[in-house]
């Protein structure tokens, strides 16, 4: 019996430790990401207090910060995508020779359709199958009338697609959000299915604009050939949009696009640019689509100073995938004195002249800022959106209320635990002193889970923790009536004991086991408050499990055990 406390307390011991330096000691790693040994003043009233508030991770109710939902607009998705394949699908076509009148699209109001129109009737269906072998169709599906191939994406394609294109830029924010180094962002898609909307809290943050204008940054970049006479000949420029699509018949096709452009001084090798004079008015050029280049070719882009010095002269060096060098390297080959369009989100903002074969580098140059130039850079590293974000809630937590809420749920959990520690006392006597033991052990395991699963603490997760200290009791209350029973019918101490652990541990699985259920229902379904009280609640009941069965039994036992003591009568 003696081993068998002996290895209880043991086990009590090494968990009570534990918990107690994962919730109160230091973790400070070196440059190099070792942990570091603790220091004396780590466990100072200063010191104590610094870790926990390094250790414990506040959510935005509580530390202050920004709250942002995001919808993706997936119609602009989808309707880009259609209008990409029409000049893809044209341009495989007439490369295997066939002889195509025209490549139309209808997009929008949940259509999305590409129509080809073949000169020759009967080589429709030959048309298709070869199409099919050289552009990509698989969310696609054709159907032939007359000389005519219409492919139209589905509702389920549709679907796919949209979520398709929500993960991505899922994943796009997620980057920009790690690199910019907001500390402990909650990031997860929000709303029903369908809804393509993305939540993003960011404690510690009071001024969103920054961080909000790098999310919704498109930053597409595209190296594009501007339809013009060779140099040395001057580029060709329009002073309207309008007149640039006169110059095409009044229409864009699919395999040409009008972009603005304003003018510089002069022109400067492929791969550099210059910056664009502010005085000179908006021009419009007219180049070739789809890019030789785009974005997802981009292998690194960075800011770096310019030549000439000056706050307002940085630049962003971009370097090319293999691929996109090997691509880009023979396009220049094969245009050398051409002019080239830097197009960054849908605007010109260099055209130089291709001097010779480039490969894998290139500058973006004008008037940046270090802090505008890291964030494109930024931007541009991370790739582009799949299609643009609108703001549909956004909230603002000042620090002052974070504190006065973790002032309040204090507050509160310590004048509850006071209660239910004078009632235990007052009306178990002795056996409520091991109830107020468990119950401590219980609030510091449960605090230590937090810590070990970088669980987020929010003012609902402090409620669950009250409710906790309420379950907690609940436990000590139905074993210690159930020993009392055993006593009243006449039961030695040591049989009551055994047999009201035994008897009412049934009730306490079932009881912890359905409110354990229920909260993970709140977790899988909730949004960020009610599933941080979902997290807390859990760990709480769980932790309850070993305090209030294992720890306070072998309060007992020891109780019952110690030396010279005759097991007769039990404060209860």
């Amino acid at each position: 019996m003696k081993k068998n406390i002996l290895r209880r307390v043991i086990i009590i011991a090494i968990v009570t430790i534990a918990c107690l330096y994962i919730v109160l000691g230091p973790r400070r790693r070196d440059a190099a990401g070792n942990l570091q040994w603790p220091k004396a003043n780590d466990f100072t009233y200063a010191g104590i207090k610094r870790t926990l508030s390094e250790n414990i991770r506040l959510g935005l109710d509580l530390k202050g910060g920004s709250h942002l939902v995001m919808q993706v607009q997936t119609e602009t998705y989808l309707k880009k995508l259609t209008e990409n394949l029409a000049p893809a699908l044209e341009g495989a076509a007439k490369a295997a020779g066939y002889n195509v009148q025209s490549v139309t699209t209808n997009a929008g109001g949940g259509n999305y359709q590409v129509v080809l129109t073949a000169a020759d009737a009967s080589k429709v269906n030959e048309i298709r199958d070869e199409l099919a072998k050289k552009v990509d169709l698989s969310f696609w599906t054709p159907a032939v009338s007359g000389n005519t191939v219409t492919w139209t994406l589905p509702q389920s394609a549709q679907r796919a697609l949209s979520d398709q294109a929500v993960d991505q830029a899922y994943r796009i924010i997620d980057t920009r959000i790690n690199a910019v180094g907001v500390a402990e962002p909650t990031l997860q898609r929000h709303g029903g299915q369908g809804s393509n909307q993305i939540l993003l809290q960011m404690p510690g943050i009071q001024d969103p604009e920054r961080i909000k204008k790098m999310i919704v940054g498109q930053s597409s970049l595209e190296l594009m050939k501007v339809v013009s006479p060779p140099n040395p000949a001057p580029m060709q420029t329009y002073p309207t949009e309008e007149a640039a699509k006169a110059s095409l018949g009044g229409q864009s096709p699919p395999n040409r696009r009008v972009l603005p452009y304003r003018a510089e001084d002069e022109p400067t090798a492929a791969g550099e640019t210059a910056t664009p004079d502010p005085n000179k008015p908006t021009q419009w050029v007219v180049v070739e689509a789809p890019a030789v280049v785009d974005g997802s070719e981009l292998r690194s882009a960075d800011a770096a100073q310019g030549s000439g010095g000056g706050d307002s002269n940085y630049e962003i060096d971009f370097t090319l995938k293999p691929t996109g060098a090997e691509k880009f390297g023979a396009w220049t080959g094969a245009n050398v004195g051409a002019y080239m369009a830097v197009v960054l989100d849908n605007r010109v903002e260099s055209a130089p002249f291709i001097k010779s074969q480039i490969t894998d580098r290139g500058q973006i140059t004008g008037n940046f800022t270090e802090q505008s130039a890291k964030d494109l850079a930024l931007t541009l590293r991370s790739g582009a959106l799949p299609a643009p974000l609108v703001y549909l809630e956004e909230r603002t937590v000042g620090p002052s209320l974070g504190a006065d809420s973790i002032r309040a749920g204090v507050k509160a959990a310590l004048y509850g635990l006071l209660l239910v520690v004078l009632f235990m006392v007052f009306y178990y006597r002795g056996a409520g002193v091991n109830a107020v033991i468990a119950l401590l052990l219980n609030m510091i395991i449960t605090v230590a889970s937090l810590v070990i699963f970088d669980a987020v603490l929010t003012l609902p997760g402090i409620a669950g923790l009250i409710l906790t200290i309420g379950m907690t009791v609940d436990t000590n209350v139905l074993i210690f009536e159930r020993i009392r029973e055993e006593l009243e019918t006449g039961k030695t101490v040591a049989s009551a004991v055994d047999q009201g652990f035994s008897r009412a541990f049934v009730t306490v699985i079932d009881t912890h086991v359905t409110t354990i259920v229920s909260s993970l229902f709140l977790f899988v379904f909730g949004t960020g408050p009610i599933r941080g009280f979902a997290v807390t609640l859990i760990l709480g009941l769980l932790a309850n499990l070993f305090s209030a069965v294992y720890v306070s039994r072998t309060i007992f036992i020891w109780i019952l055990n110690r030396k010279g003591r005759r097991a007769e009568t039990l404060s209860i």
